[in-house]
Protein backbone atom coordinates (compact mmCIF):
# COMPACT_ATOMS: atom_id res chain seq x y z
CA UNK A 1 0.00 0.00 0.00
CA UNK A 2 2.78 2.44 0.91
CA UNK A 3 4.73 1.93 -2.33
CA UNK A 4 1.33 2.54 -4.07
CA UNK A 5 0.39 5.76 -2.11
CA UNK A 6 4.05 6.69 -3.18
CA UNK A 7 3.37 6.15 -6.75
CA UNK A 8 0.19 8.45 -6.17
CA UNK A 9 1.80 11.46 -4.97
CA UNK A 10 4.48 10.92 -7.42
CA UNK A 11 2.04 11.02 -10.46
CA UNK A 12 0.39 14.20 -8.94
CA UNK A 13 4.21 15.55 -8.33
CA UNK A 14 4.68 15.22 -12.13
CA UNK A 15 1.19 16.41 -13.32
CA UNK A 16 1.58 19.71 -11.62
CA UNK A 17 5.37 19.87 -12.59
CA UNK A 18 4.47 19.35 -16.22
CA UNK A 19 1.15 21.21 -16.06
CA UNK A 20 3.58 24.43 -14.91
CA UNK A 21 6.01 23.73 -17.56
CA UNK A 22 3.81 23.02 -20.76
CA UNK A 23 1.68 26.20 -19.67
CA UNK A 24 4.06 28.74 -21.11
CA UNK A 25 4.87 26.54 -24.22
CA UNK A 26 2.45 28.13 -26.47
CA UNK A 27 2.99 31.84 -24.94
CA UNK A 28 6.96 32.05 -24.97
CA UNK A 29 7.14 31.64 -29.37
CA UNK A 30 5.23 35.41 -28.97
CA UNK A 31 6.99 36.33 -26.07
CA UNK A 32 10.32 35.81 -28.07
CA UNK A 33 9.58 37.20 -31.24
CA UNK A 34 7.88 40.36 -29.29
CA UNK A 35 10.64 40.69 -27.47
CA UNK A 36 13.35 40.14 -30.51
CA UNK A 37 11.33 41.07 -33.47
CA UNK A 38 8.16 42.80 -32.73
CA UNK A 39 5.31 43.10 -35.07
CA UNK A 40 6.86 40.00 -37.27
CA UNK A 41 5.77 36.97 -38.12
CA UNK A 42 9.45 35.66 -39.80
CA UNK A 43 12.30 36.34 -37.46
CA UNK A 44 15.85 34.42 -37.91
CA UNK A 45 17.16 35.58 -34.37
CA UNK A 46 14.54 34.23 -32.45
CA UNK A 47 15.15 30.88 -33.91
CA UNK A 48 19.13 31.39 -33.77
CA UNK A 49 18.28 32.20 -30.13
CA UNK A 50 16.13 29.39 -29.50
CA UNK A 51 18.64 26.76 -31.02
CA UNK A 52 21.15 28.14 -28.93
CA UNK A 53 19.52 27.61 -25.85
CA UNK A 54 18.65 23.98 -26.94
CA UNK A 55 22.40 23.15 -27.55
CA UNK A 56 23.40 24.70 -24.41
CA UNK A 57 20.69 23.06 -22.38
CA UNK A 58 21.60 19.93 -24.18
CA UNK A 59 25.37 20.28 -23.52
CA UNK A 60 24.65 20.81 -19.53
CA UNK A 61 22.39 17.88 -19.09
CA UNK A 62 24.61 15.66 -20.90
CA UNK A 63 26.86 16.17 -18.04
CA UNK A 64 23.60 16.49 -15.40
CA UNK A 65 21.50 13.61 -16.09
CA UNK A 66 23.89 10.77 -15.64
CA UNK A 67 25.40 12.50 -12.21
CA UNK A 68 22.48 13.60 -11.32
CA UNK A 69 20.76 9.73 -11.52
CA UNK A 70 24.16 8.57 -9.95
CA UNK A 71 23.07 10.77 -6.92
CA UNK A 72 19.73 9.68 -6.88
CA UNK A 73 20.90 5.92 -6.22
CA UNK A 74 22.64 6.99 -3.49
CA UNK A 75 20.94 10.54 -1.77
CA UNK A 76 17.47 9.22 -2.92
CA UNK A 77 14.94 10.25 -5.29
CA UNK A 78 12.88 12.84 -3.87
CA UNK A 79 15.96 14.79 -2.44
CA UNK A 80 17.48 15.04 -6.08
CA UNK A 81 13.80 16.12 -7.34
CA UNK A 82 13.59 18.84 -5.04
CA UNK A 83 16.42 20.75 -7.25
CA UNK A 84 15.52 21.28 -10.80
CA UNK A 85 12.04 21.94 -9.03
CA UNK A 86 13.23 24.61 -7.21
CA UNK A 87 15.28 25.68 -9.85
CA UNK A 88 12.51 25.81 -12.54
CA UNK A 89 10.45 28.18 -10.32
CA UNK A 90 13.54 31.26 -11.06
CA UNK A 91 12.90 31.93 -14.65
CA UNK A 92 9.36 31.60 -14.57
CA UNK A 93 9.09 34.35 -11.84
CA UNK A 94 10.77 36.46 -13.97
CA UNK A 95 8.50 36.42 -17.06
CA UNK A 96 5.88 36.53 -15.01
CA UNK A 97 6.76 40.15 -13.55
CA UNK A 98 7.24 41.21 -17.17
CA UNK A 99 7.71 40.23 -20.62
CA UNK A 100 9.71 43.75 -21.91
CA UNK A 101 13.22 42.93 -24.05
CA UNK A 102 15.36 43.44 -21.04
CA UNK A 103 13.84 41.20 -18.78
CA UNK A 104 13.20 38.30 -21.39
CA UNK A 105 16.81 38.71 -21.74
CA UNK A 106 17.52 37.63 -18.14
CA UNK A 107 14.69 35.27 -18.35
CA UNK A 108 16.67 33.39 -21.54
CA UNK A 109 19.84 33.84 -19.39
CA UNK A 110 18.48 32.03 -17.03
CA UNK A 111 16.68 29.82 -18.41
CA UNK A 112 19.65 28.63 -19.92
CA UNK A 113 21.89 28.18 -16.69
CA UNK A 114 18.74 26.23 -14.79
CA UNK A 115 17.64 24.26 -17.73
CA UNK A 116 21.28 22.06 -17.32
CA UNK A 117 19.58 20.68 -14.41
CA UNK A 118 15.55 20.85 -14.96
CA UNK A 119 15.28 19.89 -18.60
CA UNK A 120 14.96 16.15 -18.36
CA UNK A 121 15.71 15.65 -14.62
CA UNK A 122 12.23 15.52 -13.24
CA UNK A 123 11.14 13.25 -15.87
CA UNK A 124 14.29 11.06 -15.61
CA UNK A 125 13.66 10.74 -11.41
CA UNK A 126 10.83 10.07 -11.48
CA UNK A 127 11.04 6.74 -14.06
CA UNK A 128 14.03 6.03 -11.57
CA UNK A 129 11.23 6.12 -8.71
CA UNK A 130 9.12 4.09 -10.75
CA UNK A 131 11.82 1.11 -11.66
CA UNK A 132 11.89 0.76 -7.66
CA UNK A 133 8.41 0.24 -6.55
CA UNK A 134 7.32 -1.64 -9.45
CA UNK A 135 7.94 -5.21 -10.69
CA UNK A 136 9.81 -5.61 -14.37
CA UNK A 137 6.29 -7.42 -15.49
CA UNK A 138 4.07 -4.31 -15.00
CA UNK A 139 7.27 -1.20 -16.14
CA UNK A 140 6.01 -0.74 -19.67
CA UNK A 141 2.57 -0.08 -18.28
CA UNK A 142 3.03 2.10 -15.57
CA UNK A 143 5.77 4.08 -17.26
CA UNK A 144 2.89 5.12 -20.20
CA UNK A 145 0.75 5.68 -17.59
CA UNK A 146 3.77 8.19 -16.50
CA UNK A 147 3.31 9.37 -19.84
CA UNK A 148 0.06 9.44 -19.74
CA UNK A 149 -0.29 11.53 -17.03
CA UNK A 150 2.28 14.43 -18.62
CA UNK A 151 0.38 14.29 -21.37
CA UNK A 152 -2.62 14.92 -19.67
CA UNK A 153 -0.91 18.06 -17.84
CA UNK A 154 0.24 19.08 -21.79
CA UNK A 155 -3.24 19.26 -22.41
CA UNK A 156 -4.58 20.94 -19.07
CA UNK A 157 -1.51 23.30 -19.36
CA UNK A 158 -2.34 24.53 -23.21
CA UNK A 159 -6.17 24.68 -22.18
CA UNK A 160 -5.39 27.09 -19.26
CA UNK A 161 -3.25 28.91 -21.65
CA UNK A 162 -6.19 29.17 -24.16
CA UNK A 163 -7.98 31.45 -21.47
CA UNK A 164 -5.28 33.28 -19.65
CA UNK A 165 -3.42 36.17 -20.97
CA UNK A 166 0.21 36.53 -21.01
CA UNK A 167 1.22 37.72 -17.91
CA UNK A 168 -1.44 35.82 -16.10
CA UNK A 169 -0.20 32.47 -17.71
CA UNK A 170 3.30 33.09 -16.66
CA UNK A 171 2.11 34.32 -12.48
CA UNK A 172 -0.36 30.88 -12.66
CA UNK A 173 3.13 28.53 -14.25
CA UNK A 174 5.32 29.85 -11.86
CA UNK A 175 2.87 29.06 -9.07
CA UNK A 176 2.04 25.82 -9.40
CA UNK A 177 5.87 24.67 -9.81
CA UNK A 178 6.19 25.87 -6.25
CA UNK A 179 2.87 23.95 -4.93
CA UNK A 180 4.52 21.07 -6.67
CA UNK A 181 7.65 21.36 -5.14
CA UNK A 182 5.98 21.81 -1.70
CA UNK A 183 3.44 19.02 -2.41
CA UNK A 184 6.73 16.44 -2.99
CA UNK A 185 8.60 17.72 0.05
CA UNK A 186 5.97 16.54 1.78
CA UNK A 187 4.11 14.05 0.81
CA UNK A 188 6.21 12.00 -1.40
CA UNK A 189 7.84 9.23 0.52
CA UNK A 190 11.60 8.11 -0.32
CA UNK A 191 11.87 5.15 -2.78
CA UNK A 192 15.43 4.09 -2.04
CA UNK A 193 15.79 2.05 0.66
CA UNK A 194 19.05 1.99 3.02
CA UNK A 195 20.16 -1.41 1.39
CA UNK A 196 20.07 0.20 -2.15
CA UNK A 197 21.70 2.85 -0.82
CA UNK A 198 24.36 1.10 0.67
CA UNK A 199 25.06 -0.82 -2.56
CA UNK A 200 25.02 1.90 -4.60
CA UNK A 201 27.39 3.67 -2.02
CA UNK A 202 29.76 0.96 -2.05
CA UNK A 203 30.02 1.01 -5.63
CA UNK A 204 31.01 4.53 -5.46
CA UNK A 205 33.18 3.52 -2.52
CA UNK A 206 35.13 1.09 -4.42
CA UNK A 207 35.38 3.39 -7.65
CA UNK A 208 36.95 6.69 -5.46
CA UNK A 209 40.28 7.51 -4.72
CA UNK A 210 42.08 7.54 -1.13
CA UNK A 211 44.61 10.03 -1.06
CA UNK A 212 47.28 11.20 1.85
CA UNK A 213 47.13 14.34 3.06
CA UNK A 214 49.52 15.62 6.11
CA UNK A 215 47.81 16.53 9.33
CA UNK A 216 49.41 19.75 10.91
CA UNK A 217 47.76 19.38 13.85
CA UNK A 218 48.63 16.15 15.08
CA UNK A 219 52.04 15.88 12.55
CA UNK A 220 51.06 12.44 11.17
CA UNK A 221 49.32 11.50 7.99
CA UNK A 222 45.54 10.24 7.34
CA UNK A 223 43.66 9.04 4.60
CA UNK A 224 40.96 11.02 2.85
CA UNK A 225 38.22 9.04 0.09
CA UNK A 226 37.80 11.18 -2.82
CA UNK A 227 34.07 9.71 -3.77
CA UNK A 228 33.93 9.35 -7.45
CA UNK A 229 30.45 10.87 -7.96
CA UNK A 230 31.12 12.27 -10.96
CA UNK A 231 30.20 9.31 -13.78
CA UNK A 232 33.48 9.26 -16.52
CA UNK A 233 33.11 8.42 -20.23
CA UNK A 234 34.44 5.04 -19.34
CA UNK A 235 31.47 4.30 -16.94
CA UNK A 236 28.74 5.38 -19.43
CA UNK A 237 30.80 3.18 -22.40
CA UNK A 238 30.84 0.11 -19.68
CA UNK A 239 27.24 0.35 -19.41
CA UNK A 240 26.14 0.45 -22.66
CA UNK A 241 28.72 -2.72 -23.10
CA UNK A 242 27.12 -4.58 -20.68
CA UNK A 243 23.90 -5.47 -22.88
CA UNK A 244 23.74 -4.91 -26.49
CA UNK A 245 19.83 -4.49 -25.66
CA UNK A 246 20.65 -1.78 -23.63
CA UNK A 247 23.21 -0.24 -26.33
CA UNK A 248 20.68 -0.54 -28.89
CA UNK A 249 18.52 1.10 -26.80
CA UNK A 250 20.55 3.75 -26.50
CA UNK A 251 21.26 4.48 -29.84
CA UNK A 252 16.95 4.79 -30.86
CA UNK A 253 17.18 6.80 -27.48
CA UNK A 254 19.54 9.26 -29.02
CA UNK A 255 18.27 9.45 -33.15
CA UNK A 256 14.80 9.33 -31.88
CA UNK A 257 15.80 12.68 -29.60
CA UNK A 258 17.62 14.34 -32.39
CA UNK A 259 13.89 14.31 -34.58
CA UNK A 260 12.11 15.22 -31.54
CA UNK A 261 13.79 17.96 -30.63
CA UNK A 262 14.58 19.05 -34.67
CA UNK A 263 10.36 18.96 -35.16
CA UNK A 264 9.72 20.99 -31.76
CA UNK A 265 12.73 23.60 -32.62
CA UNK A 266 10.73 24.12 -36.08
CA UNK A 267 7.50 23.48 -35.83
CA UNK A 268 5.93 26.22 -34.27
CA UNK A 269 8.03 29.46 -36.25
CA UNK A 270 7.12 26.79 -39.14
CA UNK A 271 3.43 27.46 -38.69
CA UNK A 272 3.86 31.04 -37.97
CA UNK A 273 5.64 31.75 -40.72
CA UNK A 274 3.36 29.42 -43.21
CA UNK A 275 0.11 29.57 -41.81
CA UNK A 276 0.33 32.72 -39.39
CA UNK A 277 -0.15 30.60 -36.31
CA UNK A 278 -0.23 32.70 -33.06
CA UNK A 279 -0.48 31.29 -29.16
CA UNK A 280 -4.20 30.65 -29.58
CA UNK A 281 -3.87 28.36 -32.38
CA UNK A 282 -0.65 26.83 -31.20
CA UNK A 283 -2.75 26.00 -27.58
CA UNK A 284 -5.56 24.71 -29.87
CA UNK A 285 -2.90 22.00 -31.73
CA UNK A 286 -0.88 21.65 -28.53
CA UNK A 287 -4.09 20.43 -26.57
CA UNK A 288 -5.02 17.90 -29.60
CA UNK A 289 -1.54 16.39 -29.32
CA UNK A 290 -2.07 15.99 -25.72
CA UNK A 291 -5.38 14.61 -25.70
CA UNK A 292 -3.96 11.95 -28.03
CA UNK A 293 -1.28 11.10 -25.74
CA UNK A 294 -3.29 10.92 -22.96
CA UNK A 295 -5.76 8.34 -24.25
CA UNK A 296 -2.86 6.53 -26.10
CA UNK A 297 -0.08 6.14 -22.47
CA UNK A 298 -3.62 5.75 -20.19
CA UNK A 299 -5.89 3.27 -22.52
CA UNK A 300 -4.58 2.00 -25.19
CA UNK A 301 -0.69 1.05 -23.46
CA UNK A 302 -1.93 -0.63 -21.05
CA UNK A 303 -3.84 -3.08 -23.13
CA UNK A 304 -0.96 -3.20 -25.78
CA UNK A 305 2.22 -3.60 -23.52
CA UNK A 306 1.06 -6.90 -21.77
CA UNK A 307 -0.08 -8.54 -25.22
CA UNK A 308 2.60 -7.13 -28.04
CA UNK A 309 6.44 -7.46 -26.89
CA UNK A 310 7.76 -4.21 -26.35
CA UNK A 311 10.22 -4.28 -28.63
CA UNK A 312 7.65 -4.26 -31.51
CA UNK A 313 5.74 -1.64 -29.68
CA UNK A 314 8.87 0.62 -30.00
CA UNK A 315 9.17 0.05 -33.47
CA UNK A 316 5.27 0.77 -34.37
CA UNK A 317 5.36 3.67 -32.02
CA UNK A 318 8.63 5.13 -33.81
CA UNK A 319 6.96 4.63 -37.24
CA UNK A 320 4.23 6.27 -37.08
CA UNK A 321 6.09 8.82 -35.20
CA UNK A 322 8.09 9.60 -38.25
CA UNK A 323 5.10 9.71 -40.30
CA UNK A 324 3.60 12.60 -38.43
CA UNK A 325 6.57 14.59 -39.01
CA UNK A 326 7.17 13.77 -42.54
CA UNK A 327 3.31 15.07 -43.07
CA UNK A 328 4.29 18.25 -40.50
CA UNK A 329 6.52 18.99 -43.23
CA UNK A 330 4.20 18.63 -46.19
CA UNK A 331 1.44 20.51 -44.38
CA UNK A 332 -1.01 22.21 -47.28
CA UNK A 333 -3.35 23.81 -45.46
CA UNK A 334 -4.11 24.93 -41.81
CA UNK A 335 -6.01 21.55 -40.96
CA UNK A 336 -3.22 19.78 -41.86
CA UNK A 337 -1.21 20.13 -38.59
CA UNK A 338 -4.70 18.77 -36.46
CA UNK A 339 -4.76 15.68 -38.66
CA UNK A 340 -1.13 14.64 -38.33
CA UNK A 341 -1.76 15.33 -34.34
CA UNK A 342 -4.21 12.22 -34.96
CA UNK A 343 -1.28 10.37 -36.27
CA UNK A 344 0.66 10.77 -32.67
CA UNK A 345 -2.04 8.89 -31.04
CA UNK A 346 0.44 5.51 -32.01
CA UNK A 347 3.53 7.23 -31.79
CA UNK A 348 3.87 8.01 -27.99
CA UNK A 349 5.25 4.18 -26.86
CA UNK A 350 8.40 5.66 -27.77
CA UNK A 351 9.88 6.67 -24.51
CA UNK A 352 7.48 4.32 -22.21
CA UNK A 353 9.16 0.84 -24.39
CA UNK A 354 12.88 2.48 -24.77
CA UNK A 355 12.93 3.41 -20.67
CA UNK A 356 11.25 -0.44 -19.71
CA UNK A 357 13.86 -2.20 -21.81
CA UNK A 358 16.31 -0.42 -20.38
CA UNK A 359 15.17 -0.85 -16.87
CA UNK A 360 15.32 -4.15 -17.39
CA UNK A 361 19.20 -4.56 -18.11
CA UNK A 362 20.58 -3.01 -14.60
CA UNK A 363 20.13 -3.98 -11.20
CA UNK A 364 18.00 -2.78 -8.77
CA UNK A 365 20.46 -0.27 -7.03
CA UNK A 366 21.68 1.26 -10.58
CA UNK A 367 18.39 2.12 -12.07
CA UNK A 368 19.13 5.88 -11.62
CA UNK A 369 22.62 4.94 -13.50
CA UNK A 370 20.44 3.58 -16.26
CA UNK A 371 18.17 6.20 -16.92
CA UNK A 372 20.42 9.11 -16.51
CA UNK A 373 22.82 7.57 -19.12
CA UNK A 374 19.88 7.46 -21.27
CA UNK A 375 18.82 10.66 -20.82
CA UNK A 376 22.40 11.90 -20.61
CA UNK A 377 22.58 10.16 -24.52
CA UNK A 378 18.97 12.12 -25.52
CA UNK A 379 20.48 15.09 -24.06
CA UNK A 380 23.73 14.63 -26.62
CA UNK A 381 21.16 15.18 -29.27
CA UNK A 382 19.44 17.86 -27.77
CA UNK A 383 23.29 19.45 -28.52
CA UNK A 384 23.37 18.15 -32.42
CA UNK A 385 20.33 18.79 -33.17
CA UNK A 386 19.94 22.57 -33.07
CA UNK A 387 23.12 22.81 -34.69
CA UNK A 388 21.63 21.30 -37.47
CA UNK A 389 18.03 22.16 -37.91
CA UNK A 390 18.02 25.76 -36.88
CA UNK A 391 19.94 26.99 -39.39
CA UNK A 392 18.01 24.85 -41.91
CA UNK A 393 14.84 26.02 -40.42
CA UNK A 394 15.54 29.97 -40.84
CA UNK A 395 17.28 28.96 -44.23
CA UNK A 396 13.69 27.49 -45.77
CA UNK A 397 11.58 30.17 -43.77
CA UNK A 398 13.64 32.89 -45.34
CA UNK A 399 12.71 34.38 -49.08
CA UNK A 400 16.49 32.80 -49.85
CA UNK A 401 16.02 29.21 -49.50
CA UNK A 402 17.55 27.67 -52.53
CA UNK A 403 13.64 25.26 -52.92
CA UNK A 404 10.67 26.16 -51.62
CA UNK A 405 9.92 23.38 -49.13
CA UNK A 406 9.19 25.54 -45.54
CA UNK A 407 9.20 22.35 -43.97
CA UNK A 408 12.43 20.70 -44.98
CA UNK A 409 13.80 20.93 -41.70
CA UNK A 410 11.06 18.83 -40.26
CA UNK A 411 11.25 16.41 -42.96
CA UNK A 412 15.23 16.05 -41.85
CA UNK A 413 13.88 15.16 -38.59
CA UNK A 414 11.60 13.01 -39.65
CA UNK A 415 14.67 10.73 -41.66
CA UNK A 416 16.16 11.03 -38.24
CA UNK A 417 13.54 8.83 -36.38
CA UNK A 418 13.23 7.16 -39.59
CA UNK A 419 17.15 5.68 -38.22
CA UNK A 420 16.01 5.09 -34.97
CA UNK A 421 12.82 2.45 -36.62
CA UNK A 422 15.68 0.61 -38.49
CA UNK A 423 18.11 0.34 -35.07
CA UNK A 424 14.69 -0.55 -33.29
CA UNK A 425 14.16 -3.39 -36.17
CA UNK A 426 17.19 -4.74 -34.82
CA UNK A 427 16.32 -5.17 -30.97
CA UNK A 428 15.69 -8.83 -30.13
CA UNK A 429 13.77 -9.53 -26.45
CA UNK A 430 16.54 -10.97 -23.86
CA UNK A 431 15.84 -12.40 -20.79
CA UNK A 432 16.21 -9.52 -18.45
CA UNK A 433 19.14 -8.57 -16.17
CA UNK A 434 18.11 -6.78 -13.48
CA UNK A 435 18.49 -8.71 -10.71
CA UNK A 436 21.94 -8.72 -11.41
CA UNK A 437 24.17 -5.39 -10.93
CA UNK A 438 26.02 -4.47 -14.22
CA UNK A 439 29.43 -4.01 -12.52
CA UNK A 440 29.09 -7.70 -11.53
CA UNK A 441 28.49 -8.95 -15.12
CA UNK A 442 30.83 -7.10 -16.58
CA UNK A 443 33.24 -8.80 -13.61
CA UNK A 444 32.05 -11.56 -14.21
CA UNK A 445 32.90 -11.62 -18.20
CA UNK A 446 36.07 -10.46 -17.20
CA UNK A 447 38.81 -13.29 -17.66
Amino acid sequence: MEKISGLGHLFMTVFLYNFSVFMVAPAITDVTMSAVCPGEDQCSIAIYLTGIQQAIMGLGTLVMMPLIGNLSDIYGRKSMLTVPMFLTIIPLAILAYSRERNYFYAYYVLKVVTSMVCEGSVHCLSLAYIADNTPETRRASVFGILSGISSAAFVCGNLSTRFLSTPCTFQVSASVVAIATVYMRVLLPESVTDEIRRNAAKEEDQGSITVSLLDEDKNSRKNVRVFKTMPSVGDTVSLLRSSLTFSQAAIVAFFNSLGDVGLHAALLYYLKAKFHFSKDQFADLMVYLGISGTISQMVIMPILAPAIAEEKLLSISLFFSCTHMLLYSIAWAPWVPYASAVISLLAVFVQPCLRSIASKQVGPDEQGKAQGCISGLSSFAHVLSPLVYSPLTALFLSPNAPFHFPGFSIACAGFAVMIALVQSIMIRPVHPISSLKVSNSICAAEP
